[in-house]
């Protein structure tokens, strides 16, 4: 039987355990900060991405991994005949996927390399990667996982909260809307991503408004406990307020497994400090 590998980026929220129990290749992206460059997760670790972020003079900015690094994953992947199915944060965040793509040409293993746009990142990201992963090992076909990634898509969720939006603005991420409500004292934006597009959902104003988007998200889980089986909560510099978070989802149904773990530079650098955010898929 032809073995099936799972490859990823670095915005993938997972943990070490998961990683190395089901043998998942996870390709970093890169990230300059005032002039200098480091390799996601290699050289740089989380917490002193955000740090760095604080202090840095300028936004810092991201890539997608180099076509020759995808090049090298890929050939040692399937050097052995094994099919890849790679699963990537949403084309409209990044263009990791296309970078894939061409690596999957100049390799010339197209037969042999599936790959999948998750249309979000983060945890959101990394379920649909478990799933692919825990598939694999138990013997599924690569068909079989495509078709049970691409219906986990139809059920996933994010619920974004940004309380600081100088990044977003620097980044251009969300154009003149953002600029615009910006231009109001203490506005935050609720974020969204249907169909792999981030666009803003709801704005107001201060810790109010992050309260009444707490409840609303915990409303929404209430409302699927049963068909949740895991849930996401990531953050930029937020630990202890997202526990409590976290509490009041196992409050709701115990059997929920959360994960609540600092979000990657990707992400923070353009959420900014104090940014957190929900995800789950509703089966």
């Amino acid at each position: 039987m032809t073995k099936i590998k799972i490859m990823t980026d670095s915005s993938v929220q997972l943990t070490p355990e998961e990683i190395d129990r089901y043998q998942i290749t996870i390709v970093p992206l890169t990230i300059s900060i005032d002039g200098k460059t480091y390799i996601d997760g290699e050289d740089i670790s989380r917490s002193d991405f955000v740090k760095k972020m604080k202090e840095s003079v300028e936004l810092p900015k991201t890539s997608q991994p180099s076509i020759g690094r995808f090049v090298d994953v890929i050939k040692n992947l399937t050097a052995d005949g094994s099919k890849v199915i790679g699963i990537f944060l949403a084309k409209s965040l990044s263009g990791t996927i296309d970078a894939a793509r061409q690596a999957v040409e100049i390799a010339g293993v197209g037969d042999q390399v599936t790959l999948i746009d998750s249309e979000l990142t983060d945890r959101a990201e990394g379920l649909q990667v478990l799933a692919a992963a825990k598939d694999a090992q138990a013997g599924k076909t690569v068909e079989e996982i495509i078709a049970h990634v691409e219906q986990l898509k139809k059920g996933q969720e994010l619920r974004m909260m940004v309380v600081d939006l100088k990044n977003l603005i620097k980044g251009g991420r969300l154009g003149a809307l953002t600029g615009k409500v910006a231009t109001l004292l203490n506005i935050r934006v609720e974020l969204h991503m249907p169909d792999g597009q981030l666009g803003v959902f709801k704005k107001g104003r201060g810790k109010k408004f992050s309260k009444a988007f707490d409840e609303q998200v915990l409303k929404e889980i209430e409302e699927k406990k049963d068909r949740i089986t895991d849930v996401g909560i990531s953050y930029v510099d937020t630990p202890e307020e997202m526990e409590l978070l976290a509490d009041r989802i196992h409050e709701i149904n115990p059997s929920i497994n959360v994960l609540v773990r600092q979000t990657s530079p990707i992400v923070a650098t353009h959420a900014g400090t104090g940014a957190y955010a929900i995800l789950y898929i509703v089966k």
